[in-house]
């Protein structure tokens, strides 16, 4: 009899998914690495930016999911749609949540500017662009058939 952590190894779609998230966190790192010429580890571990490691995370899975039980399946269906909610989510919703930090970072800024008051600076970069949810998608694809 196999244990849970022998079974959880051998489950492609989770493999593929944990893959894929590691490949677009490797990605943004080298990304920013290129574009800003200089060494940020926390491009390893935080959200945002290029490609989504959400979307390429839940692309793989589903896609995993579907090699392992059928494209047709109702199981299948269940991981496309929870995917598909996760990349609108990320492109969507928080990408306007951003947005309206940024927002507000630049009112306090200027509300404040000439007082003693420094205000505690809200994080901007919460979502995607449509075009690193596509890319995530994309590297989540790929990962996910080559396994």
């Amino acid at each position: 009899m196999e244990t849970a952590f022998q079974e959880t190894a051998k489950n492609t779609a989770l493999l593929a998914a944990m893959i894929s998230w590691l490949s677009a966190q490797a990605l943004k790192f080298v990304i920013g690495l290129i574009t800003d010429g200089e060494i940020n580890l926390v491009r390893l571990v935080k959200s945002g930016g290029m490609p989504s490691s959400h979307a390429a995370f839940v692309t793989a899975v589903s896609v995993g999911v579907g090699k392992q039980h059928g494209f047709d399946s109702g199981v299948f269906a269940l991981a496309a749609v929870m995917s598909l909610i996760v990349m609108y989510d990320a492109a969507g919703v928080r990408q306007a949540v951003g947005i309206q930090a940024q927002t507000l970072n630049d009112l306090l800024h200027d509300l404040y500017s000439r007082t003693a008051i420094t205000p505690v600076k809200i994080r901007e970069i919460l979502g995607h662009t449509p075009v690193e949810v596509i890319a995530g998608a994309l590297l989540g694809l790929m990962v996910a058939l080559i396994l």
